[in-house]
Formats: C-alpha cells, structure tokens, sequence
C-alpha cells in the first residue's frame, strides 16, 4: 500500500501497533544492513585470499595497461593502476602515510609483486610509481592506491 492511500474509514491503529511497526521496520532495515556488511566481509576475505596466495593474473596486467591508456587518451600524466586495503601492508600503511622512502618494504602479496615488476620493467622504461593512501573511512587509512606517473622529470 502506498502511503498516499490511506483509507479514512479504516480502523484508527493504535499506538502499541505503531510502535511495533516502527521496531519491525527497524529490524529489517538492520537484517539488511547485516546481511550487507556480511556479503562486504566475505569479499575481502576471498579479496585478501587471492592478494595474499596468487600472483598478479595476465587479466590484471591488462587492465593496467587500459588504466594507463585510457588515462593517456584523457590527457593525464599518471594513472591509478592498483588499490587495496592498508591493512593488507606488513605496517597497515604507515610507512606510505608517512611518505617514508622505505615504503616499498612493507608491500606483501599482489602489490610486492606489482612493485617488483615496476622496478624490473617500468622503471626502467622512465616510468616513476608512487603509493598514496586514498581514503580515510573513519578517520583511519583506508585503501593504499599505486599510481603509475610517466610525466617528464620536474
């Protein structure tokens, strides 16, 4: 029933019936915030899983060669080309937080790999990465972001 239509001839509900409406809307809207933040917990388990035990797939290294093209066809000078959660480094982001030089150190799993395969193939080629944290969700580092830069030397 949409709540324009009220029926005027219809039993006026009492107060308890009101109440117990709004403790059930309530409850359903959080049931389906839970099942949400379940389903959210779940993706980051099966995300972590896979940061942490596989190597960097031919599909990802595609989609950072489209990340980088896409952002030249637009103009830009660098690109977001990986992202993951802080937690996922050896210090939850601190050292990148911090800008410290030694920030590559505390990089595990895919982005260990990435960063190796930066210094190995793109570095060489003129290519700078930087590690930034790009959002802060409550007030704490959130994802780390790698961007890859091929802007001319300052």
């Amino acid at each position: 029933m949409n709540k324009h239509d009220i029926d005027a001839n219809a039993p006026v509900p009492t107060a308890d019936q009101l109440r117990m409406e709004l403790i059930e809307r309530k409850l359903a809207e959080m049931e389906k915030r839970e099942t949400q933040k379940a389903a959210e917990r779940q993706k980051l388990a099966a995300f972590t899983d896979d940061f942490m035990k596989n190597h960097v797939s031919d599909k990802e290294r595609e989609m950072i060669r489209r990340l980088v093209q896409n952002a030249v066809s637009d103009g830009k000078w660098e690109a977001l080309v990986y992202s993951f959660p802080s937690d996922l480094c050896t210090d939850s982001g601190r050292a990148i937080t911090n800008g410290e030089p030694d920030w590559p150190k505390t990089l595990q799993g895919k982005a260990k790999e990435l960063y190796e395969r930066y210094q190995t193939i793109a570095k060489p080629a003129g290519y700078r990465l930087k590690a930034m944290i790009i959002n802060y969700p409550g007030g704490m580092p959130g994802d780390v972001g790698l961007f890859l830069s091929w802007a001319p030397e300052a």
